[in-house]
């Protein structure tokens, strides 16, 4: 098979998995368990929990776990104002054609003035909860199809950025222009380049008929409840990433297999010979290396080529980048070493970015580099590498330290915080206390028991800790037992978190 351009489905009873191939290469990777499904584009009917006039914003409760989160921002009023998008790549902000006219007016109003406690909204998920922070929703609604985004109640047609070529934009608007309904907004998406008039009308159709349904069940539903589910990762798949540049969608699941040709089969026809079944003993993600890149995608760090490497921490607020020379040594003079290492580091750095779904604020500190065009060069080699990306992402300039500072849109979690957790033995911090710090507080601890008149202490503690004290650390030991008249006894305990010791008295 050809993995120029290629989606891969592995699909098991509770998880499924998506990769995106591009040259050969996995550069997104989609997981969704049963337990944990995506909630963007659900629709909820809520109830406004609690107005939070300070920070502009409301908690609304529906029915999840976690209230939702609320921004002034994204609550509909009379008037044109500001639109939030779900769909950064389908963004209407192309040339001169921008979203700008929406923000008039927007921030005029305070939060409650438009909401009051107890009240009743339609609203969508546009962000899932991350980490302890609950779902973030918008009373803007957009129901997204294969080639069309249909906005219910704004009037506005927008044309994906992505697609280029301007002969083909004047088409398809033609096309929107005369077959928008009154009353919604259109944005034209990036898989709809070569769509026909009647795949658009049809793609169209379907909406406003889902439309019309939602409206219908949030009027005879009460509050919260869930008023539409948008399709499931492996349907979203082919919806969203089956772009003209996909050559092929390939399952390994039978089922999923008949699932996907049925709806491709319903609404996207031209997509059939694009699907196939995989028929091979080995897993799919093991036969296609994707398993090898997940595991490299969890490391802290990633080796290049040269013998540099680039370490990456993320933290609750931001993820930082740190890039190294490690063993490269180079041929020439320093500052070219460093050049080569930098922009080698930016490749990776923006491969690793989209593979690994890092979001919010992004701090890359670079190895620092004497002449200005070289820190220039190394910016616009990540600008470059970070159009390939399909995340909405800004990137400052770099400064004199070699350092920038990127933001990247987030809206699900990223790929660590989605297979990994926070370890329990070091509570997350990285680090768990040395065995000789442990020792050395352990002696304070007797040294107090000591002077109240404890004569025989039992310690009991991990192994490793418990082997240091009674070899390398034993003199110290006896002292004590001398200076204070008493018996120290040491036992070792494997069931123990090296972190933990008991010191008895008998």
């Amino acid at each position: 098979m050809n993995l120029s351009s290629t989606i891969l489905v592995n699909v098991t009873g509770q998880e499924h998995r998506v990769a995106l191939i591009e040259g050969g290469q996995v550069v997104e990777v989609y997981v969704e368990r049963r337990k944990t499904a995506s909630l963007v584009g659900n629709i909820y009917k809520g109830k406004v929990l609690r107005i939070l006039p300070g920070m502009r914003s409301a908690f609304v409760d529906m029915g999840l776990e976690k209230a939702a989160f609320l921004y002034v921002a994204d609550i509909r009023t009379d008037i044109v104002d500001d639109y939030a998008m779900m769909f950064e790549d389908e963004n209407p902000a192309y040339g001169g054609t921008t979203l700008d006219f929406l923000h008039k007016g927007r921030h005029e109003f305070l939060i409650d003035e438009l909401l009051h406690e107890g009240q009743e909204i339609l609203v969508q998920v546009s962000k899932n909860p991350i980490g302890s922070k609950g779902a973030r929703v918008t009373s803007y609604i957009t129901l997204p199809g294969r080639y069309i985004v249909l906005m219910p109640n704004l009037e506005h047609i927008g044309i994906s950025r992505r697609i280029g070529d301007e002969e083909e934009r004047i088409r398809l608007r033609g096309i929107v222009e005369e077959i928008k309904p009154k009353g919604f907004g259109l944005i034209v998406r990036t898989a709809s380049e070569g769509a026909s008039r009647d795949e658009l009308q049809r793609d169209l159709e379907f909406l406003v008929h889902l439309w019309e349904s939602v409206m219908k069940k949030n009027e005879h539903s009460g509050a919260p409840s869930l008023i539409h589910s948008d399709l499931d990762l492996v349907l979203r798949s082919v919806r969203d990433l089956m772009s003209q540049n996909v050559d092929q969608m390939v399952l390994d699941n039978e089922e999923a297999y008949q699932k996907v040709n049925e709806f491709v089969k319903s609404y996207f026809p031209k997509l059939l010979n694009r699907i196939e079944l995989y028929d091979r003993d080995e897993p799919i993600f093991d036969y296609y290396g994707i398993e090898v890149d997940i595991s490299r995608a969890l490391g802290r760090r990633i080796w290049l080529k040269s013998g540099g490497y680039i370490v990456i921490d993320q933290t609750e607020a931001m993820t930082v980048i740190d890039v190294n020379t490690g063993k490269y040594v180079g041929k020439e003079d320093l500052e070219d070493t460093i050049l080569r290492t930098n922009l080698e580091a930016v490749k990776e750095i923006a491969y690793q970015i989209r593979l690994r779904n890092l979001g919010g604020i992004i701090i890359i500190d670079f190895i620092d580099m004497e002449e200005m065009e070289n820190r220039q060069k190394v910016f616009s080699a990540l600008q470059e590498a970070m159009k390939k990306d399909r995340t909405k992402s800004t990137i400052s300039q770099i400064t004199e330290l070699g350092l920038i500072q990127m933001t990247r849109k987030r809206v699900r979690e990223s790929l660590v915080r989605t297979l990994l957790e926070p370890c329990p033995y070091c509570e997350g911090k990285g680090y768990v206390k040395s065995i000789i710090t442990l020792c050395y507080e352990i002696f304070r601890k007797i040294d107090k028991m000591a002077k109240h008149g404890m004569k025989r202490l039992v310690i009991t503690a991990h192994p490793y800790v418990a082997e240091l004290l009674m070899d390398e650390e034993r003199q110290r030991i006896e002292e004590i037992e001398n200076a204070y008249g008493m018996k120290i006894i040491v036992n070792e305990d494997p069931a123990l978190h090296q972190e933990n010791y008991e010191i008895t008295a008998l």
